[in-house]
């Protein structure tokens, strides 16, 4: 499915719902199961408490990954950087952090709420080199749905 339907998909469902979980919860899914390559796909959100991140909703294999500090694994570090990352091995990454021996490659794209980085969207694939620039402006733009109409 193009990226551009399921953008329109996505605000559609947003704009009638402030529901944030499940909200984020139907993008999981909606990515899940319309591109072929996004076969784990989560969105971690910030602590208020601490500098780590906190699973919000997913959508994939269980984890035991619910709670990630800030700087360890890719998701810590986009958490620092404010910049996409995309892995495509991922046993090249000395700082990833293994959610299952299937994964071969990670995008993880920040969400920001006024300017801030607030969490991310973190998808895993079982494919090598999954990942492209034009995905990661794909999740840029369905970040930045999430930050105008559930935050």
């Amino acid at each position: 499915m193009a990226h551009a339907h399921l953008l329109k998909q996505i605000e559609t469902v947003l704009k009638a719902s402030s529901d944030q979980e499940k909200g984020l919860h139907f993008i999981c899914q909606l990515l899940h199961d319309n591109l072929d390559n996004f076969d784990w796909v989560g969105y971690y959100l910030h602590s208020h408490n601490k500098k780590e991140l906190v699973l919000k909703t997913y959508v994939g294999d269980p984890t035991d990954h619910t709670h990630i500090p800030f700087g360890k694994g890719i998701c810590g570090q986009v958490a620092l950087s404010n910049e996409s990352f995309i892995v495509d091995d991922v046993t090249t990454q000395d700082n990833y952090i293994s959610c299952s021996i299937n994964v071969k490659s990670e995008i993880v794209v920040p969400l920001f709420i006024n300017g801030q980085n607030k969490g991310q969207i973190d998808i895993d694939s079982n494919k090598a080199k999954a990942f492209t620039d034009q995905d990661a402006d794909f999740l840029t733009k369905v970040n930045r749905l999430v930050a105008l109409y559930l935050f």
